[in-house]
């Protein structure tokens, strides 16, 4: 019986594991499991988790009232239908969707999906029948579902439609999937900023993980760049009051659909924005490791915190007599029991449980059945954050290394290959900056040799160079920094002789132009911007 577990008391500290995956899961199975059974950290917290927990790819959840375009925002992505797919001005996304990569198209139906053990979903069967009518996997062959899963959530009601009861714990579910996700998009709608009742408990359900939240302003092109200041003022001043944090949220403006834009003044701006975001995005698979440690920490963490709080209680109840009526009083002074072990344990105070919620939840309890404090089992999960993620720590670089070797480190296919695009004019900034001259036949700096080589005739020239002393001086009236200008020197001096000549020259003023413009120099000269008369070397 329980074989596997057996077999994993058989190992010793020293195992070297194949992966961070399954070094993870054996460190928790072994040391934070045995905690969180004896303290009932399930009943309070979050369910066990299962090996998909650990195996599964990066997941985004996309969170908006209805019509903000979340999953007009999905089919952008995948540049593709999936099954089950319904778009519209009404709230036509009406249960959670799991968009995931799969060799045909299918729907798999949420009872059906919360029994398959390849799946991370099992724990979602305590929010009950209700639920997995509204829940489904949608499966489709599209390459970026290789790099990450999706999932779609019901347009967030406002009105007199939000009094309308969904016949189950909506805010559970989101808190579920808000702890298990890589990333969280918010998707606003430039129309519509108001946040209603509903949508406001559900963004208060997130708290605890910003680190995952990301803000889209979408459907931007709908008004003009004069409005959209005013929309991104009032998004700011709506976020601020539900967010509570006194960090400016970042918010990434633009357009998500295929469709021409209706205002397209602000087109650079949105191909800025969504750069950044698809950047973002990108970085799942390279980081998915990481996130999985983190999250694990996390847990470990609150774990400890828990399982002093439910020792304390504990410690306190009467062995006979008057156990209601010190339950009731243990309840309502809990303050003061997050006060006395904060001290205790050097326990800091953002570790600790929201206090209401643990009231609302101890009060279902039976304090009896609560076991005292086992050092044993605090002294195993201490040891694993000192010395087990050290381990695993160290073999991330490593994995990541694996995974650019292999290509599975980012996001491929899709919208990803056209927005992320290097080797067309459309690619981002095109044209612009170093980009200028990609693919044209004549140097580009050819267009304005004119007025290079007058500059260069005025700083007399011997045998046709320059020294670096007679370049300075015309170089530092571009005002630039001497670092920035010593780089231009060193991409501009092509054959290394320490002077410039006329080619030389030209290219320096270029590279200075194109700083000056407010872009980017290269680490090493592009191909197209080597002189033609320097191109053996």
């Amino acid at each position: 019986m329980f074989s596997w577990m057996a077999k994993e008391e058989g190992r010793k500290v020293g195992d070297v594991y194949d992966g961070v995956a399954e070094g993870l899961k054996n460190i928790y199975r072994q040391k934070l499991l045995p905690l969180e059974k004896e303290y009932q950290f399930h009943d309070f917290h979050s369910p066990a988790l299962d090996d998909p927990d650990f195996d599964a790819k990066p997941l985004v959840m996309l969170v908006g009232q209805y019509s903000t375009g979340k999953t007009t925002f999905i089919r952008y992505l995948l540049e593709q239908d999936f099954p089950g797919i319904r778009i519209g001005p009404e709230p036509t996304t009406d249960r959670f969707i799991a968009v995931m990569h799969a060799d045909t198209d299918g729907v798999i139906p949420g009872n059906a999906l919360v029994v398959d053990p390849k799946k991370q979903f099992r724990p979602l069967s305590k929010f009950g029948n209700a639920f997995l009518n509204r829940f489904q996997c949608s499966g489709t062959n599209s390459q970026v579902l290789k790099g990450i899963s999706i999932v779609d959530t019901p347009g967030i009601l406002s009105g007199e439609k939000q009094r309308t009861d969904r016949g189950y714990d909506f805010i559970g579910v989101l808190e579920w999937f808000a702890e298990r996700v890589d990333r969280i998009l918010l998707l606003f709608d430039a129309h519509k900023l108001d946040i209603s009742d509903e949508f406001r408990r559900s963004i208060e359900a997130l708290r605890g993980h910003d680190d995952k939240i990301r803000i889209v302003l979408n459907k931007s092109d709908m008004v003009d760049h004069q409005a959209l200041m005013r929309v991104y003022g009032a998004l700011m001043w709506s976020l601020g009051k539900v967010l509570g944090t006194p960090e400016v949220a970042r918010v990434y403006i633009g357009s998500f659909w295929d469709q021409p834009l209706r205002y397209d003044i602000n087109r650079r701006l949105f191909e800025a924005e969504e750069q950044d975001l698809f950047s973002d995005l990108q970085s799942l698979p390279r980081n998915a490791a990481l996130r999985k440690l983190n999250d694990l920490i996390k847990r470990a963490r609150l774990a400890k915190v828990h399982a002093f709080i439910i020792s304390a209680l504990k410690k306190d109840m009467p062995s006979v007599f008057g156990k209601e009526g010190k339950k009731k009083e243990l309840i309502k002074n809990l303050d003061s029991l997050y006060a006395q072990l904060q001290r205790e344990h050097q326990i800091s105070p953002g570790d600790f449980p929201d206090i209401k919620k643990m009231q609302e939840q101890l009060a279902n309890q039976d304090f009896t059945k609560f076991h005292p404090l086992d050092k044993k089992l605090l002294e195993r999960v201490d040891k694993m954050l000192a010395e087990d993620i050290a381990k695993l720590m160290a073999m991330v670089p490593l994995e990541e290394a694996m995974s650019k070797d292999s290509g599975t480190d980012k996001i491929e296919g899709g919208a990803f290959d056209g927005v992320m695009e290097s080797k067309t004019p459309f690619m981002y900034k095109g044209g612009e900056g170093i980009n200028a001259g990609v693919g044209e036949v004549e140097w580009v700096i050819s267009k304005d040799r004119y007025k290079y080589d007058t500059i260069f005739d005025a700083l007399n020239p011997i045998d046709g160079k320059v020294t670096g002393a007679g370049a300075k001086g015309e170089m530092i009236k571009s005002k630039l920094p001497n670092n920035v200008l010593g780089k231009i020197w060193k991409l501009a001096d092509v054959d290394k002789d320490g002077m410039l000549d006329a080619d030389e020259f030209a290219l320096a003023m270029h590279l200075m132009n194109i700083k000056l413009d407010g872009h980017d120099l290269p680490q090493e000269l592009p191909a197209h911007l080597v002189p033609p008369t320097k191109r053996g070397f």
